[in-house]
C-alpha cells in the first residue's frame, strides 16, 4: 500500500484549527478547498506499509510536520475564507 502520510497528519489536525476559527464556512466544499491548498503546499511523505510499520512511522513522522500543517491550514484557511466558491 502506497499512501501520502501527510494526508492523516492534515485530516487529524484540521478539526481542531477549525474550532480556532468559529467564522470561517464548514460546508463541505470549503473544508475540501481547504485540504487541498493545504496538501497542495505541503511536500507529500509516501510510505509503503507492511505489517505495522506505517504505526511506527506515523508516530515518529507527527511532531515533526505538525507545525508546517498548521502553517499551512492557516494559510489556506485565509484564502478559503476570502475566495469562496459559493454564496
Amino acid at each position: 500500500m502506497l499512501k501520502n502520510y501527510m494526508e492523516d497528519v492534515v485530516e487529524h489536525i484540521l478539526p481542531s484549527m477549525l474550532k480556532a476559527f468559529p467564522s470561517i464556512c464548514t460546508c463541505e466544499q470549503c473544508i475540501l478547498d481547504i485540504k487541498a491548498i493545504t496538501l497542495n503546499n505541503l511536500k507529500p511523505h509516501y510510505v509503503v506499509t507492511q505489517e505495522g510499520e506505517v504505526y511506527s512511522r506515523v508516530n515518529e513522522m507527527y511532531l515533526q510536520f505538525e507545525t508546517d500543517v498548521i502553517r499551512s491550514i492557516i494559510h489556506a484557511i485565509d484564502i478559503v475564507s476570502n475566495n469562496k466558491r459559493h454564496h
